[in-house]
């Protein structure tokens, strides 16, 4: 049973449905079709926001070419430490904006603090021809930790930006779970929360290949299908994209399926305290956790054949569910690992 991450799973039947479904007939390319315009309004109504959404195909491209819609060169864009798009991304940020800088601030559950930003932009040396310039904050949303950004500490973190003239950029490959975690509407946690753009991850939530970016400062997004186009995600068959945003969208799968994501991840949480030895710190308030396992507990589910990483510290490891997790896969780990502590 493999808890190393929400992309292993396959797709949702739903999500399946719809593109079979979509399997017919005759469209125009390149997104000049009615399924798409469809889909893109569809988006924007989630929002309750006029709101110009875009699809492509993986969270990379998401971030990279949002991101290079907020920031000149010669920018900087502040994020956490341990935010995807500065450990895990091969520099794509860096490359689509054209060489702009991914400034690391400290902090805490993968969250950066308000009073760390404003100290970051105040040694940012504006206009000071030597070094780049301060033009974008980047949060991610649920966080790498699994932490959820409150609306109050999204609001915060706005203020800052707006008093300094940045762009903030939510990292929303989760963004499904931490809204059904806040019990909010997407909009609360998103453009009313003071967000300006939004890469808009369903990949891990049930999709086959979909994400979006969605711009709520239109005029950031202005010249981004020529962004899209050049970074080689303007899809022939847009149309295979669409549906499955179509899908995701309807009878509210994407909030559910994050919602049972969630519920497993702090079923697993729950079981996991009651074993001999085992620690988990963090709250849970998305479908990732980190606990501290003893390590005969640890190289037991191994050998047991359950796939995770060893990732956080000494004897932590991340255990992520997801859509498709079970309440039977999670007992069975919380079992073994009950075994292997000798509990």
């Amino acid at each position: 049973m493999n808890f190393a991450s929400d992309n292993i799973t396959g797709a949702a039947p739903e999500i399946l449905a719809a593109i079979v479904a979509g399997n017919t007939g005759a469209l125009m390319p390149y997104g000049n079709d009615d399924v798409t315009r469809a889909a893109e309004a569809k988006v924007a109504r989630l929002f309750e926001a006029e709101a110009d959404v875009f699809f492509v195909a993986t969270g990379t491209a998401a971030n990279a070419l949002a991101l290079s819609a907020t920031t000149p060169p010669w920018g900087a864009v502040f994020c956490y430490g341990g935010a995807h798009i500065f450990d895990t991304e091969a520099a794509a940020p860096e490359f689509f904006s054209g060489g702009a800088k991914l400034l690391t601030l400290a902090g805490e559950n993968g969250k950066i603090q308000p009073d760390a930003l404003e100290a970051a932009i105040a040694d940012a040396q504006i206009g000071n021809v030597h070094h780049v310039q301060p033009a974008c904050v980047s949060i991610t949303q649920a966080t790498e930790t699994g932490s959820v950004y409150s609306l109050d500490e999204i609001k915060a973190i706005s203020k800052v930006c707006k008093a300094h003239g940045l762009i903030l950029h939510m990292d929303g490959s989760r963004f499904s779970n931490a809204v059904a975690a806040l019990g909010c509407s997407a909009a609360e946690t998103s453009w009313k929360a003071g967000v300006d753009v939004l890469s808009f991850g369903a990949t891990k939530n049930g999709a086959l290949t979909a994400e979006a970016v969605v711009f709520f400062d239109r005029d950031l997004g202005k010249d981004f299908g020529f962004r899209r186009k050049r970074g080689g995600h303007l899809f022939s068959k847009m149309r295979f994209l669409s549906v499955q945003w179509d899908a995701y969208l309807s009878d509210e799968l994407w909030r559910r399926n994050a919602a049972h994501a969630n519920a497993m991840a702090k079923r697993l949480a729950g079981g996991l305290r009651a074993i001999k030895g085992a620690a988990i710190s963090q709250t849970v308030e998305a479908n990732i956790i980190f606990p501290k396992l003893p390590r005969a507990v640890i190289d037991g589910l191994k050998e047991d054949g359950f796939l995770f990483y060893e990732r956080g510290g000494k004897d932590v490891v991340r255990l992520v569910c997801s859509f498709a997790t079970t309440e039977q896969d999670v007992d069975a780990l919380i079992e073994a690992a009950a075994n292997h502590a000798g509990s």
